[in-house]
């Protein structure tokens, strides 16, 4: 099988992440690792998948979709084309939890803070 290029790497930020990805069903952790591939591989990652997050400095989310079901990633890129990945959650709304963009600006803060 031939090595696929990548665009850019996804790396995990301390246990965020697996804390929410170990939590779902079979069909859930096949589509995220699937959207992770496609934000590793496209040069140009469509934003249906991969989207900035507004009024913020640098905080994006990863969003995939299985069914009815919506979930998302927060990211962010560090170096340009290494995206590392923090905590996700389950949309059940149109709008995105102030908590949850919150608790992402503080894992942000943490990574930045420990990277000085």
């Amino acid at each position: 099988m031939a090595e696929r290029k990548k665009s850019r790497t996804v790396v995990f930020y301390r246990n965020y992440f697996n804390e929410f990805f170990v939590r779902q069903r079979d069909k859930v952790k096949e589509k995220i690792i699937w959207t992770l591939e496609l934000v590793e591989e496209l040069p140009r990652v469509p934003e249906n998948y991969l989207k900035h997050i507004e009024n913020t400095d640098g905080l994006y989310e990863i969003r995939v979709q299985q069914g009815n079901d919506i979930f998302r990633i927060f990211c962010l890129f560090d170096q340009g084309q290494l995206i590392v990945l923090m905590n996700g959650f389950q949309k059940k709304n149109q709008k995105t939890p102030r908590k949850e963009i919150e608790k992402a600006l503080r894992i942000k803060a943490e990574y930045e803070a420990e990277k000085k």
